[in-house]
């Protein structure tokens, strides 16, 4: 009776075991890696990428569990981290396109100066221009595009008029950026985001145009003393930078049509309110933590009206006869981009 009960019990472990694998088995049937460039401390991961993923695995109940790769610990640099997705390197990333100027020009348009003035309706409208304009992105599934609340001067000496922002060197992640600020009379240094603190530790750069929210990962507050915004009702912030997450085409294919429905529940207008609201929410601890550490100002209205002539139309002008040169006609695009911008900002 013993042997017998020992038995049975050892069958019944075997057969649990077995229920246990295949309950595993089918609760984690996709495992997906998501790489990026800043920091595991960065609003983008914290605000806004674990939460995305979390939603994901709750609403798969686990069938799909998705292990996030800060600050490029998968490899390469910030600039590959768009072809790491598209040749399955990874399975997502999210990364500014900018860092490959030139490739995917539709959506500068959203970056050009003046354009962006609320985070919330620049996600809705960039959101919709590129679900009608996708073709530089033919090669990926996008999960969302979004921007951040916008740019302003982080310097190491004040900016009290147009005339301080002359022959300073300014980094810049984007070749519409590098316009603006050859427009502005200063000097354009192109750069990824993560080496900001080494270019302005080691006088590189004079000044950067991030927003405050990145400002305490990368610690820019004990790197400079001076943070700059613009005195205008409507445009505090001189411009913005886009985002994209995008996955890999096979991963989404290879997924179930009822997982694939959750990933499309989850893109698109379905979080581009959501992080605005976010990005806009990050802006408030980095501005207070500039204040804390040194000068919050904002650029007077009379400079901003002088600066807003000097580069508004001459970098829109620009990026138009890039565009037409490219078959496109750029006038037009900018005219619709204007139009989505009223239409979400109402």
């Amino acid at each position: 009776m013993t042997a017998y009960r020992s038995g049975f019990g050892a069958v019944v472990a075997v057969i649990l075991a077995s229920l246990a694998f295949t309950t595993g088995a089918m609760a984690q049937e996709f495992r997906l890696k998501l790489h990026h460039f800043l920091s595991p401390l960065s609003h983008g991961q914290v605000g806004m990428l674990v939460p995305w993923v979390k939603a994901i695995e709750e609403q798969s109940q686990g069938r799909i569990k998705i292990d996030i790769f800060p600050s490029m610990q998968l490899g390469g640099r910030p600039p590959q981290l768009i072809d790491q997705a598209r040749d399955g390197v990874v399975d997502i990333v999210w990364t500014p396109p900018g860092y490959t100027p030139g490739r995917f020009t539709l959506t500068e348009v959203f970056e050009l100066p003046f354009m962006h003035s609320n985070t919330v309706a620049t996600n809705r409208a960039l959101n919709e221009y590129v679900a009608r304009h996708g073709e530089e992105f033919a090669d990926y599934k996008v999960i969302v595009m979004h921007v951040h609340a916008g740019q302003l001067f982080h310097s190491n000496d004040p900016i009290q008029t147009v005339d301080d922002l002359k022959d300073l060197k300014i980094r810049t992640p984007t070749r519409t950026g590098g316009w603006l600020i050859e427009a502005m009379g200063a000097v354009p240094i192109g750069a990824p985001v993560p080496q900001i603190p080494e270019m302005l530790s080691k006088k590189i750069v004079d000044a950067v145009m991030i927003p405050y929210e990145v400002t305490l990962p990368l610690k820019v507050d004990e790197l400079v003393d001076y943070h700059t915004e613009l005195d205008d009702p409507v445009f505090p912030r001189i411009n913005t930078s886009t985002f994209v997450v995008a996955m890999n085409k096979d991963t989404y294919a290879k997924l179930p049509s009822d997982l694939q429905k959750i990933i499309d529940d989850n893109s698109g207008q379905a979080l581009a309110g959501w992080i605005g609201e976010g990005w806009d929410a990050a802006e408030i601890p980095g501005r207070d933590n500039a204040a804390k550490s040194g000068e919050t100002a904002a650029l007077a209205p009379a400079e901003v009206a002088k600066l807003r002539a000097m580069v508004e139309q001459p970098v829109i002008d620009r990026w138009i006869a890039q565009m037409d040169a490219n078959g496109y006609d750029g006038k037009a695009l900018v005219a619709e981009a204007r139009a989505l911008l009223k239409k979400y900002s109402q």
